[in-house]
């Protein structure tokens, strides 16, 4: 990873190799080869022959030679390499890359948005970009996780937080399950916009910073995670689990709406008394 813009060519590259050496040929009912198989996968040959492409063609593609494949090629490689819905939606960004936004990146919500969250209260609320970067939120959101309304705005960032805040090193309950999850859901944001040079930069201060996301960010997982449940040990209050929900407003598409609610009785308890603060 360097500091430089998204190179889709490559990226796509390493995505399709990373991704045919992930399946297992047995799961194709593929017949046995009289030689070894000396890497993990599916052989180039074997992919090409699901996909209906040539095996040249499929060669250039993984060892990023300029090609731009066509909507139709990308399906057929996303049927062959039987991608998941997110992996097959990240493949279309990088071979046929979404028209630029004319408009910078979100660095401060949308005042609707902002009033949005503050009248969310109880319920704990926050406006992110696709960076992660928090640009507003409420009182109970800055009372569940600790102490962040304090750092500088650029160590306002959700992924940061996991990453590099000493106070949140231990705060969910699994975090390498928060942290993976994370760093999927950032790599689908980098593809999406190749042109955000600050997002680029963000992740190659992670990289060389940090152990656990440069492993993480070498496996290549996509996943667009809009809800599910996270379990926190809060310095106050015990655990909390919660169910979070993202949604995406039409108006800011740039801008995510994250809601939190409690999982359960103890969980709801526990808010409250946090509320009450």
């Amino acid at each position: 990873m360097t500091t430089r813009a998204v190179d889709t060519t490559r990226e796509l590259a390493a995505f399709l190799r990373t991704r045919r050496e992930r399946l297992d040929p047995h799961d194709f009912g593929l017949p046995s080869r009289r030689r070894s198989r000396r890497t993990p996968g599916l052989r180039r040959e074997e992919v090409a022959e699901l996909a209906g492409v040539s095996v040249d063609y499929l060669v250039r593609l993984e060892q990023a030679r300029g090609l731009r494949p066509s909507a139709e090629v990308v399906e057929a490689l996303s049927r062959a390499l039987r991608l998941a819905p997110d992996e097959r939606a990240y493949l279309f960004d990088l071979a046929r890359p979404r028209p630029r936004n004319a408009d910078r990146p979100a660095t401060a919500a949308a005042p609707p948005l902002a009033r949005l969250v503050a009248d969310l209260s109880p319920l704990p609320a926050m406006v992110m970009n696709h960076r992660y970067d928090m640009l507003a939120w409420n009182g109970e959101m800055a009372r569940l996780l600790p102490d962040f309304d304090t750092l500088p705005p650029s160590r306002r960032n959700a992924l940061w937080l996991c990453l590099g805040y000493p106070k949140m090193r231990d705060f969910y309950v699994d975090r390498e399950r928060v942290v993976r999850e994370g760093i999927a859901h950032l790599r689908t944001a980098w593809a999406a916009h190749p042109e955000d040079q600050v997002l680029t930069d963000l992740i190659a201060g992670f990289t060389a910073g940090d152990e656990e996301f440069a492993r993480l960010w070498g496996e290549r997982d996509v996943k667009v995670n809009g809800r599910g449940r996270k379990v926190m040990r809060h310095p106050g209050v015990g655990p909390i689990a919660v169910h979070f929900e993202t949604l995406t407003p039409l108006q800011d598409p740039d801008q995510l709406l994250v809601i939190y609610r409690a999982a359960d009785d103890e969980s709801r308890s526990a808010l409250d008394r946090l509320s009450a603060r």
